[in-house]
């Protein structure tokens, strides 16, 4: 399995602050990085599975559902996620 819980536990630790800290936003949106990652690599190769297609579009929702949490919640948070992650050139 590509995600294996020593894999996660080390996400969390790296952005959520501990390796149980599970339910922080940030955390949730690294592990969604991750996983977006993965699945667009794995499109790349199979450009015809569309169940992977939609589980990616899911996963993007989600993170992008967060975000937009974090951003009127703490927008130094927010801003720290992003430069960690390098998801957007231009920080708002």
């Amino acid at each position: 399995m590509y995600l294996s819980s020593e894999k996660k536990a080390e996400i969390f630790q790296q952005h959520g602050g501990a390796a149980a800290n599970t339910g922080s936003a940030e955390g949730q949106i690294a592990l969604f990085t991750y996983r977006i990652a993965h699945l667009t690599e794995h499109l790349k190769k199979n450009r015809k599975d569309f169940s992977t297609q939609l589980a990616l579009q899911k996963l993007v929702g989600k993170r992008r559902g967060i975000l937009a949490y974090l951003y009127k919640k703490d927008i130094g948070r927010y801003r720290a996620i992003i430069k960690a992650l390098q998801l957007r050139d231009i920080i708002k």
